[in-house]
């Protein structure tokens, strides 16, 4: 068992979050008045065939009652009963699924806003034994409550995790049509995470066409499965990138989606699994915070890149944006080119100011070089979950 930082709002609230990020076990760590687990057949089955059951079965209840409904998306009509009840009776739900992308596409009623969206992710760096895992471990593998409990079967659980989901997820939900066509494009898509995306490249590697990878690319984020970065566009220089990057939730499914759950890493690939790990660990901290401030990567087509630029502060007529910008690397002892980038983006025009600078690498020891602040890993996080970053 983990001890998990998320919280429970006060009011209605549908958590999202992929297969396996421990949203189950979370909720049962929590009290409610009646519990619904829709991965069980016969509530499942019961409820699609008329989900107005839910009615009767929440008649005892009084108001302000909680009621969890888990992986709601396998009855997605249940929501329309949902939302009489939360207005008629006044009854709290906590409503949990891997995925929105089925309740969209079914066009049933999302709430309209009256329920509060939260979304779980892998472990963080508060609730794994940073004592137990280096750094080495959780780029190498992420941090999926399954793989770091049952360590010494990470290759295995991660190679079941993404079998079993192509299965169970998108198959049997109809996501998913023709599954070998996929099957060949998420090995590109993990071979090519954390890096600038380029459609008609993934196309040609997975001998998909372009339009059939952009839906598999919108069903990955629909599924929670991966994300797009933004490029950051200060109109700084006119050869700034502006194509977004791809990452997977989490850098073990990255690389089991790869195919490379049993092979060795070269170091180039392991510097983009670096990424998807302190990247994640961004994104869990900013939602779970409730700070949700935008986030990016910036970079130059003549070189030069920055894994990450947090948006502190958004530009307006009279203050430029105020944002901390990060590069992450695989290394033990600085190197001068590391400051390049951030000069690039400091030299610029007054309309971005830059609050910290900071490189975050596998060293030991905090330093200052120049306006560039060296952080090891460890500290980085810790000042990241202390709400000293942003």
């Amino acid at each position: 068992m983990f001890n998990r930082i998320a919280t429970r709002p006060t009011k209605t609230f549908l958590l999202l979050g992929p297969r396996g990020t421990g949203k189950s076990t979370w909720l049962k760590t929590l009290s409610f008045d009646l519990s619904i687990d829709l991965l069980k057949t016969k509530d499942r089955l019961d409820y699609l065939r008329d989900p107005g059951l839910l009615a009767p079965r929440t008649a005892h209840l009084p108001a302000g009652s909680w009621v969890l409904i888990d992986e709601v998306q396998k009855v997605p009509d249940l929501l329309d009963e949902v939302h009489a009840l939360y207005e008629n009776k006044r009854l709290n739900f906590a409503l949990s699924g891997s995925s929105a992308r089925k309740l969209k596409r079914s066009g049933v009623n999302l709430l309209a806003g009256r329920a509060i969206n939260r979304r779980m992710f892998p472990l963080t760096f508060p609730e794994y034994s940073s004592s137990r895992f280096s750094v080495e471990d959780l780029t190498d593998w992420g941090t999926l409550p399954l793989v770091l409990d049952q360590f010494e079967h990470r290759a295995d659980t991660l190679i079941s995790y993404v079998d079993n989901y192509l299965q169970q997820e998108l198959l049997e939900e109809g996501i998913v049509r023709n599954i070998e066509p996929f099957v060949r494009f998420l090995a590109v898509a993990g071979q090519l995470n954390g890096q600038i995306l380029n459609v008609e490249n993934v196309a040609r590697e997975s001998k998909v066409g372009r339009t059939t990878v952009d839906k598999y690319f919108a069903v990955l984020v629909d599924t929670l499965i991966g994300f797009k970065l933004a490029a950051y566009k200060p109109n700084i220089r006119v050869n700034e990138v502006a194509h977004s990057k791809f990452y997977f939730f989490d850098a073990g499914v990255a690389r089991a989606a790869a195919g490379l759950a049993f092979e060795s890493l070269d170091q180039y690939y392991r510097g983009f699994l670096f990424e998807t790990y302190l990247l994640n660990e961004v994104r869990a901290y900013n939602e779970y915070s409730g700070r949700h401030r935008d986030i990016f990567y910036y970079a130059l087509r003549s070189g030069g890149e920055l894994d990450l630029i947090i948006q502190v502060k958004k530009k307006t007529k009279q203050t430029p944006d105020e944002i901390v910008a990060c590069e992450f690397k695989l290394g033990t002892q600085w190197r001068s080119e590391w400051a390049k980038p951030f000069a690039t983006l400091m030299a610029g025009d007054k309309s971005t100011q830059v609050k910290r600078a900071i490189v975050v690498y596998t060293g030991v020891h905090r330093e200052v070089r120049g306006s560039v602040e060296l952080l090891p890993v460890a500290e980085f996080l810790s000042e990241l979950f202390e709400g000293k970053l942003f």
